[in-house]
């Protein structure tokens, strides 16, 4: 089994090669999915969170609501830090029963977003970054996911930056460009992770 580390800056297409590379073959531990899973209704991450933050975070069904909790976590480093020391043990213990039910073989891919942020590199036998230039991403966020352009800048302010997550990259893919230039780029490394499984 070889276990990649996938992570990229919001905006630099993680969640478009994490796809892709789906479609060849990969296990895909998603922790984006994952962090979903241990704050759905009912489950003791919700009941935590709501612990910590209050029943503003909850919208009147009683799920997450996530941008009133984004809000608060996203404008306050030492909330963000109180979230994260809920939330991260519960999609670490997930994300291990993932990979363990994965065939001796496989590349196990585990979609990381803060993986830089959060010291992770050593847990993975190669860390793949995505790359795209700050402009590109500002861009992506407010025109293809409609934010404003403070909170999009928040966003990446409150990420690692673009260097730190470079220096922990065995390889890097440019998603810089156009989304038709992504898959051929994505071929490539697909095809050094299958050979590294393979021996």
């Amino acid at each position: 089994m070889l276990k990649i580390g996938l992570t990229g800056g919001i905006g630099a297409g993680k969640s478009e090669v994490s796809r892709l590379f789906a479609a060849r073959g990969a296990v895909i531990v998603d922790s984006d999915v994952i962090a979903r899973e241990v704050v759905a209704p009912g489950t003791a991450g919700l009941a935590a969170v709501t612990a910590e933050f209050g029943p503003r975070v909850l919208r009147a069904d009683g799920s997450l609501d996530r941008p009133a909790l984004g809000a608060i976590v996203f404008a306050d480093p030492e909330r963000l830090k109180a979230l994260n020391a809920i939330v991260h043990p519960l999609v670490r213990e997930r994300s291990a029963e993932l990979e363990a039910a994965a065939a001796p073989d496989a590349v196990v891919v585990h979609d990381v977003p803060l993986l830089a942020e959060n010291g992770l590199a050593p847990l993975y036998d190669l860390i793949v970054v995505v790359d795209a230039d700050d402009r590109v991403r500002l861009d992506r966020l407010v025109r293809l996911r409609g934010m404003a352009e403070e909170e999009a800048l928040a966003r990446m302010a409150a990420q690692a930056t673009r260097a730190d997550r470079l220096a922990i990259a065995d390889l890097v893919i440019d998603n810089s460009g156009p989304l038709e230039a992504l898959a051929p780029r994505v071929d490539e490394v697909w095809a050094e992770l299958a050979r590294r499984a393979a021996g």
